[in-house]
């Protein structure tokens, strides 16, 4: 099929260089709406951050805010009205002999007058918290082990700098998360008032990540801590004063980790997420909790929401005495926003469009969010705070969208237990009967995850400019879609989860307008996992692309950073052989036959670069077609826009030749 006149390069240059809209803030008095925007940098190396104030009315255009330079992001609003912010900003110090960075710094901006630095830390600031009511603030920055305070610690970062020493000294925490390596500094909670210095009101331990909140008075701050010699899956909820950082409360239950921490307007009650993760007998579950401060006394929010919706941060009522709480939670390849009231009862006011980043406005009446589909990229909208299944009013604010090539349908079938599987498909333009579009199929990462949202990466709309449809499957393990679906795969990676894959190609297949001789499989982390599995369990693809999955389990086990999450849910290898055998790819290599591109970063610490290497190795040993795109640079994901142009090229191209039967072509910079 030959590709649209000129489609191609304009969405390789779109999805690096098209503004991206990240997060939301409210004024106190409603009166001003701040939106963080992303852009490519000239280079294409890297982003930079502005910020753009948005009319909550709708009927002004948006604006750059002005007095602060690009890279600043994180907006909030302190109880006055103040614009603060997160910044790499130059200012100069009084001392000017330590040339230790700083990094990312706290600032204020008033709505007329200037930038000012407020709070700054040797190594950089890595998230804040104000309180609602008081001047009061609360960062996250790291104490190297001995240091007591900034000046202490930025003495011993001198030290180590001098000494040219960057070794890590680690003890029974982990020593990587995501894609940081973790160490040597440990994060703390910072209590800032304009009237003193910093208060240090406790360590969040090792691989704690800077979730803190502040009480509405600013009297109180919790964070969370996770402490050595507790289970990895268990960490510690601390309700300090935020004056004198004693710790008035600690709050844990073994076997589940708090998130997302908020205090009600009166302070009394602090919500937050309580997660519990999947093992091999156990769903994962994940709930929002309420923890009484007088009583110590802790409540399941959502005792029979059965939508399983992992629900975000709640956003609390600004009035104090009301109950009323918003969350946003995923369900049936969307992600609602649900209203709580005080009484349990929830209801959903969308009924479309995944939404996040939710602000409430002073009198409880209005929410302002971020609203993505997988047709659409975020974008600001207003909500009715309680009207049900309701449409958005959309804002005017950069990063909209123009014409997409292609439409956007749902694929449904039933799953071989019987359980009712859906898909999202995209058609590129011209697909027909008479010109059946080739597909692609393209599972999503997690396991726990659903396709519900516009993404950056592995985005299907540059792959429909091209000709190909894209099939979005929600196999079992997809999250909401109720507890069921998490029973349904539970203990099986390469089992359930990969027979509804199956299905679900299947029944799209069965349209006319898509050619079942021309397919391929693309996936990244466990859809790069369910990908390596399709590689050794069918030859119905032309071929696979595999970006970050997993391909040897009791490898993957021993270096990855989810160490102790794997363990749980395949347990020690030296006694539950069966479950490696049943799941791990790499034991069946020799039955693989279909083309393959791998797609890896070098310093992915969640599925590292060794499961890359061993499935290149697996491919050449059985002299399958392989090709390995490879970025030293890059973690799980793929974040700087020319890595996203050459991501997109070698994929789009590897699949021309091996389902389009067309000449190979080797991307220009590589």
């Amino acid at each position: 099929m030959p590709h649209p006149p000129g489609d191609t390069p304009v969405f390789h240059e779109l999805f690096a260089a098209h503004p991206r809209l990240t997060d939301l803030a409210l004024a106190p008095d409603g009166r001003r709406l701040i939106v963080s925007v992303q852009r490519s940098d000239d280079q294409g190396t890297g982003y930079v951050s502005t910020l753009w104030d948005v009319d909550p009315a709708g009927g002004r255009e948006p604006r750059l805010v002005t007095g602060a330079d690009e890279n600043v992001f994180a907006p909030a609003f302190a109880a006055d009205g103040t614009l603060l912010f997160l910044s790499a900003l130059k200012k100069a110090d009084s001392a000017g002999s330590d040339s230790d960075p700083q990094g990312v710094a706290l600032w204020t901006l008033p709505e007329r007058g200037e930038a000012e630095r407020i709070a700054h830390h040797p190594g950089g600031i890595s998230a804040f918290t104000v309180a609602g009511g008081t001047d009061t603030v609360a960062y996250t920055a790291g104490l190297l082990p001995g240091a007591t305070d900034a000046e202490t610690h930025a003495g011993l970062r001198r030290e180590r700098r001098t000494a040219g020493v960057n070794a890590v000294l680690y003890g029974a925490s982990a020593t990587r998360a995501g894609d940081t390596a973790l160490g040597p500094d440990e994060p703390h909670t910072f209590v800032l008032r304009s009237d003193h210095a910093p208060v240090d009101a406790g360590s969040q331990g090792l691989e704690g990540g800077g979730d803190a909140a502040l009480s509405p008075d600013g009297s109180l701050v919790a964070y969370t801590r996770a402490e050595a010699g507790r289970a990895a899956d268990t960490n510690v909820v601390v309700v300090a004063d935020a004056t004198t950082g004693a710790e008035r409360h600690t709050l844990s239950r073994p076997g589940h980790q708090y998130y997302r921490l908020a205090f009600s307007a009166d302070g009394g009650t602090l919500v937050c997420q309580r997660q519990r993760e999947e093992t091999y007998d156990t769903e994962w579950r994940v709930t929002l909790v309420a923890f009484d401060l007088a009583s110590g006394e802790e409540t399941d929010l959502l005792p029979e929401f059965d939508n399983w919706p992992w629900p975000g941060r709640a956003v609390l009522s600004p009035r104090p005495g009301d109950g009323t709480l918003w969350f946003t939670g995923d369900e049936r390849g969307h992600c609602p926003v649900f209203r709580r009231d005080a009484d349990g009862a929830v209801t959903r006011l969308t009924a479309s469009g995944a939404y996040s980043s939710l602000c409430v406005t002073p009198d409880g009446a209005a929410l302002y969010a971020l609203r993505g589909t997988i047709d659409s990229p975020p974008r600001v909208v207003r909500l009715d705070a309680t009207g049900a299944d309701q449409l958005p009013t959309f804002l005017d604010a950069p990063g909209a969208l123009g014409p997409l090539p292609g439409t956007l349908t749902e694929v449904h079938t039933d799953a071989d237990d019987g359980f009712p599987l859906r898909a999202w498909l995209t058609l590129p333009e011209g697909a027909s009967a008479q010109r059946p579009a080739p597909l692609i199929v393209v599972p999503h990462g997690g396991p726990q995850g659903s396709w519900n949202n516009w993404s950056w990466l592995w985005n299907p709309w540059p792959f429909a400019a091209r000709g190909y449809a894209v099939l979005l499957p929600d196999p079992a393990l997809s999250t909401g879609y109720g507890q069921r679906m998490q029973e349904r795969g539970r203990g099986q990676y390469g089992g359930q989860p990969y027979r509804d894959l199956i299905t679900l190609t299947d029944a799209a297949l069965a349209r006319d307008d898509l050619d079942p001789t021309r397919t391929g499989l693309a996936g990244r982390s466990y859809g790069g996992y369910l990908a390596n599995r399709a590689a050794t369990r069918t030859d119905r693809f032309k071929a696979i692309v595999s970006h970050a999955g997993p391909w040897n389990l009791e490898a993957l086990l021993n270096d990855t950073d989810l160490h102790a999450y794997f363990l749980k849910i395949f347990g020690d290898p030296r006694t539950r052989r069966e479950r490696y055998e049943a799941d791990s790819p790499h034991l069946d290599a020799a039955k693989m036959t279909t083309p393959m591109l791998i797609v890896q970063g070098g310093k992915d610490y969640r599925v590292p670069v060794s499961q890359a290497q061993g499935l290149h190795n697996d491919l050449r040993r059985y002299g399958v077609p392989v090709r390995y795109l490879y970025f030293p640079d890059e973690s799980h994901g793929i974040g700087v826009p020319n890595h996203i142009r050459v991501l997109y090229e070698t994929v789009l191209n590897f699949l021309d030749h091996h389902v389009l039967d067309q000449e190979w072509k080797r991307p220009a910079l590589l």
